[in-house]
């Protein structure tokens, strides 16, 4: 099997982990997502040239890399590994030739659409079948406020790809509270307001990722951000200058999540995951982790670019379940698939609310795991907004079982996962949808010691 899955067009590429034995040593995860994203976009909206150290580069940062080229931006990577972006200034982006193919990401879309709706351009978004299927209306309603047109594809009300969208300059200077946290909602409306006249106002009842905030700031835009019995309220003034920025990415804490997971589940395990950024508003499930008995030590804490990191160093525990605080969710909304699976190997039953965002992701991430888990033997009880999972005290789990990891690449590695400790084989029908965001994820796996089976 070629373990450096890429998502073609291509045969499924199934794929069966093992662990004969502890996994043990010291790895990385690539660079942050989040973080990657808004260095690209940002890079490429400032006057000069923008250094990036540590980029992920997964397809779904590919794809926002890309949309930039198409609207005037340099960008390209180096001999060193490192990536060079020279920026077009806010205001300054082209009309794109063509569709801007965002393949399987919404972080690309979501954003994106944000820093078009205040510049005088029109673009239209597509993408696979995933990406296709999933709302876009949170952040289209916000955006048509600030005068921004836009029109897609209705899909039985839930505004879907594709969408064509046409900027509005002057765009309107927009107060708007957030309905839903929502790191990406927040994010589009305060790119929308780079170049809007003006001063553009967020407010945030339940506070999310805050990486758009720091790095806008670390560009130098006029930002503020305060705590008040309101909520987080983040105000930006527009028609900014940003300056050009040595970014250095830490490690995404949402890929060190697998790696994280599976030493708590297999016996023995004893390793150290390094440069994972514990931003606050991402170190949920450490937390909640920690909380089941996870043995995690953060070592070597440090602040790098403005974001903190740690080196995490996790040995197999005795996992307990509990209920999770649902007022954490945003700060690990994308680890709850890898959290549903170390729920099944804690004792007792973990109770997990107020995820109903998982239903409107890569796939009905609720939906799909709660079927996956059960085929593999863990009991389970899907609730409209969440799971309860059934330990099973540490033993192994059945397996037994192919999943279908429906095009969404948290699923198929949290099942890849799940399988290293099961009775008999877990398969997941395509992996190919991992290289998204972990293109390395099978390899690091078996650097810990874990095999492929055939």
């Amino acid at each position: 099997m070629n373990i450096h899955m890429t998502t073609d067009n291509g045969s499924p590429q199934p794929l069966c982990l093992a662990a004969t034995g502890p996994l043990t040593g010291d790895v990385t995860v690539p660079g942050d997502k989040s973080i990657s994203h808004r260095a690209i976009m940002l890079g490429a909206l400032a006057v000069g040239e923008t250094r990036i150290t540590g980029l992920l580069e997964g397809e779904d940062v590919l794809a926002t890399a890309g949309a930039m080229r198409a609207m005037g931006a340099g960008i390209e990577r180096l001999a060193d590994g490192s990536w060079r972006v020279h920026g077009v200034g806010v205001g300054g982006l082209l009309q794109p030739a063509g569709a801007l193919d965002m393949g399987n990401s919404g972080t690309s879309t979501r954003l994106l659409m944000g820093l078009i709706a205040s510049h005088p351009i029109t673009a239209t978004f597509v993408g696979d079948a995933s990406l296709s299927g999933r709302p876009m209306g949170r952040v289209i309603t916000p955006l048509q406020m600030m005068g921004a047109a836009i029109a897609a594809t209705p899909g039985a009300g839930r505004q879907t790809l594709p969408l064509t969208i046409t900027g509005a300059c002057p765009a309107i200077a927009l107060r708007y509270r957030l309905p839903v946290a929502s790191a990406q909602v927040k994010s589009a409306i305060l790119l929308a307001g780079l170049n809007t006249p003006g001063e553009t106002v967020v407010i945030e009842p339940i506070a999310t990722r805050d990486h758009s905030e720091r790095m806008l700031a670390g560009f130098g835009a006029n930002l503020a951000v305060a705590e008040t019995p309101e909520g987080r309220i983040i105000t930006i003034r527009g028609e900014a200058e940003l300056k050009p920025q040595d970014i250095i990415v830490p490690g995404d804490p949402s890929s060190a999540a697998f790696p994280m997971v599976a030493a708590l589940i297999v016996p023995g395990s004893d390793i150290i995951i390094r440069n994972v950024g514990m931003n606050p508003t991402r170190a949920g499930l450490v937390r909640v982790l920690q909380a089941m008995g996870g043995r995690i030590d953060l070592r070597n804490e440090r602040t790098v670019g403005g974001e903190p990191v740690a080196d995490l160093h996790v040995r197999h525990s005795s996992l307990t379940g509990i209920e999770v605080p649902p007022g954490g969710a945003p700060s690990m909304i994308d680890e709850y698939p890898v959290l549903f699976v170390a729920a099944a190997f804690a004792q007792g039953r973990t109770i997990m609310r107020g995820i109903d965002e998982l239903r409107v992701k890569e796939s009905d991430r609720i939906a799909v795991m709660s079927q996956g888990l059960v085929a593999c033997g863990v009991a389970c009880e899907e609730l409209p907004d969440g799971l309860i999972v059934d330990g099973r005290g540490g033993d192994p789990v059945a397996g037994g079982a192919t999943v279908a990891a429906c095009l969404d690449h948290r699923i198929a590695m949290s099942f890849a996962v799940l399988g290293l400790n099961a009775a008999r084989p877990v398969i997941i029908d395509d992996a190919r949808p991992i290289s998204t965001s972990f293109p390395g994820f099978v390899p690091m796996i078996c650097q810990l010691g874990a095999t492929v089976r055939d």
